[in-house]
């Protein structure tokens, strides 16, 4: 199997093949699991300090937080720039 590389900003990039889900981080109950996950030390996060847009669960248990939207995320995925991105995003 290939290893599917996918830039979640800033530079970063993550395994498209370890993705479990990618969700929007504004229910109660994302932000009870990404705040149990920081306390076990699972969060990796990779905002830069701006706001979160998407919450990445991976097979290995971690959570990847992210300021790109979703939406942007799974565009790069299915490798379709989207309108006024360009491909270093």
């Amino acid at each position: 199997m290939a290893i599917s590389l996918i830039n979640i900003g800033f530079g970063n990039m993550i395994s498209a093949n370890r993705m479990i889900a990618m969700v929007s981080p504004e229910s109660a109950p994302i932000k009870r699991l990404v705040s149990d996950a920081k306390d076990a030390g699972k969060v990796i996060d990779a905002t830069y300090g701006r706001k979160t847009r998407a919450v990445i669960f991976m097979d290995s248990g971690q959570i990847i937080l992210t300021s790109v939207q979703p939406e942007t995320v799974s565009a790069r995925i299915q490798g379709k720039p989207k309108a006024g991105e360009d491909a270093d995003g």
